[in-house]
């Protein structure tokens, strides 16, 4: 079987000045710049991706709108409700039952849990600010994520570019 890649994305940095129910949060100017960066880089440094997993936090889905914009075929999303606010063990949920097709997703969530999720499938600890990105390389189906350790190709946040 070959090797999944799973795609970590932590949503851009979002704007705190409203007062609307967190799940509506937006993203503020700096995340609005942030996200189509963390794009370029899934652009320049992935191959394709199959599938996209986004929680339905307004924060996350305006992150993946803008980053996969800057995809030559951006991948067919899902938004799932199961991603938001979700701890490891229930995004770790959420990986193993990803369609067997589908060989490269990007899972689009929060902080603590998308942090966490890192260092279970792979035993490192890795920081995931706004827009951080870890690419992870996992053995086997997706259901047996977690049972052997998965390896992390690349982790951190897309530097800024010139435009």
């Amino acid at each position: 079987m070959p090797e999944r890649t799973l795609i970590l994305l932590r949503h851009a940095k979002s704007n705190w000045a409203g007062d609307e129910a967190d799940v509506d949060r937006p993203l503020a100017e700096r995340g609005l710049h942030q996200a189509p960066l963390a794009g370029q880089w899934l652009a320049g440094n992935i191959p394709g991706i199959d599938l996209a997993v986004v929680s339905p936090a307004n924060r996350a889905r305006s992150t993946w709108e803008l980053a996969s914009a800057e995809l030559d075929s951006p991948p067919l999303t899902r938004i799932e409700e199961d991603l938001y606010a979700a701890s490891a063990s229930q995004l770790l949920g959420v990986v193993r039952v990803l369609p067997d097709e589908a060989n490269t997703v990007v899972l689009v969530g929060h902080n603590p849990g998308i942090e966490d999720l890192v260092s279970v499938l792979t035993g490192e600890p890795v920081g995931m600010p706004t827009s951080a990105l870890a690419v992870l390389g996992l053995h086997g189906s997706w259901s047996s994520a977690g049972r052997s350790p998965a390896s992390l190709r690349a982790a951190g946040r897309p530097p800024a570019q010139a435009r």
